[in-house]
């Protein structure tokens, strides 16, 4: 058994009928404009955490 009831091998094939459908070039742009997305949510985060903490200071 793999994650919640799905085997390996069901992974790869939704990986392949994934890869197939968008093609590589395309998986490439939608991942790092995730990582950027991710990045930039985290930057977000932190600077709102060191604001919050800069004002209970004052």
């Amino acid at each position: 058994m793999g994650f919640g009831g799905i085997s390996i091998w069901q992974l790869l094939i939704i990986l392949l009928v994934v890869l197939l459908l968008f093609g590589s070039k395309k998986l490439r742009s939608i991942g790092s404009d995730l990582g950027q997305g991710l990045k930039g949510f985290k930057k977000a985060i932190k600077d709102d955490e060191s604001k919050d903490e800069s004002n209970e200071k004052h």
